[in-house]
């Protein structure tokens, strides 16, 4: 009996000692640093954000996450309870993102600053300031992702309707009549090759023409030399040609006697003959004025004897 009570009272010693081992390591491990709370409501996904979470300011531990919860006020929307230390830099433009520790899938709280507003964000227990929450690389990759996906859905589905049963046979007939083409075209040296062959011999005719036609120029350019010197001795005052320009000199100066002393002669005949010409056409009308003369002429219009017919 009594080795039943000694072993009954070093069990309860045993337990009382771990107790007090447990409550001295807790005490000794507790966190006595005094914090300053912060809260992030958000309506993104928080996957793999537990209580106790780190919370880190451009990757320093400033503090912990003291609860993760559903905001009552509005359904889901969530509410992330947390405090950093009293000589982190909380500002007006700080937010925060989810970050995730390697491979573990275990979230931690990264807060960063724009530094629009350099402003400290005051906050006690009583009126807690609450921090804006970003999309974080998961999310953005999420975002970009789903738009990738109808991006290539769309992609998909034009390729789909290009590659429709009428646009293959419009492509087949195409690369049908292509190759067609390209036959023919084939086909064109083989043809040209004649014009080809006789292209050399054409070019020699053009080089023997050029030949002739060069020296035709010189031929020419000799012709006028000579015809050159040809009139040249003509022209001078020994030459052949002295002679007939004085005997054409004095033609002309015997035509223009002759023009001078004719002229008068043939003006006094035209007057003569108009003379003439008067006296028959008087004498056809009146031909007693031979015999008795013109006599005096009818009184005209408003003379002394007139009479009107």
């Amino acid at each position: 009996m009594e080795n039943k009570a000694h072993a009954l009272m070093a069990g309860i010693f045993t337990i009382a000692l771990l107790i007090a081992a447990a409550l001295i390591a807790m005490w000794f491990n507790r966190d006595r640093e005094e914090r300053i709370p912060y809260e992030i409501a958000t309506n993104l996904s928080v996957p793999g954000l537990n209580p106790q979470a780190a919370v880190r300011y451009r990757g320093l531990d400033v503090g912990r996450v003291n609860e993760v919860l559903f905001d009552p006020e509005q359904p889901g929307r969530i509410l992330i309870r947390f405090g950093v230390s009293k000589n982190t830099p909380i500002t007006n433009s700080t937010f925060a993102t989810l970050s995730y520790q390697g491979v573990t899938g275990l979230a931690y709280v990264q807060l960063d600053d724009t530094g629009r507003d350099p402003t400290l964000l005051p906050s006690s227990k009583n009126k807690v300031a609450r921090i804006e929450l970003r999309p974080g690389l998961l999310d953005t990759l999420q975002l970009r992702g789903l738009a990738i996906l109808r991006q290539t859905e769309e992609v998909a589905q034009k390729l789909n309707t290009f590659l429709s049963d009428d646009n293959q046979k419009k492509m087949i007939a195409a690369f049908t009549d292509v190759s067609e083409a390209a036959d023919k075209i084939a086909t064109i040296p083989d043809k040209l090759q004649p014009a080809l062959d006789e292209f050399p011999a054409l070019t020699r005719n053009a080089n023997q023409m050029v030949i002739s036609l060069n020296k035709l120029s010189d031929d020419a350019t000799v012709l006028t030399g000579n015809l050159n010197t040809f009139a040249t001795r003509l022209n001078a005052e020994d030459g052949p040609l002295a002679g007939f320009s004085g005997a054409v000199d004095n033609v002309g100066s015997a035509a223009s006697v002759i023009e001078y002393q004719a002229v008068p002669l043939i003006n006094e005949t035209k007057t003569s003959m108009r003379a003439l010409n008067r006296t028959l056409e008087n004498f056809n009308q009146r031909p007693q004025s031979i015999l008795f003369g013109n006599g005096a002429p009818q009184p005209g219009p408003g003379e002394p004897g007139f009479r009107a017919p």
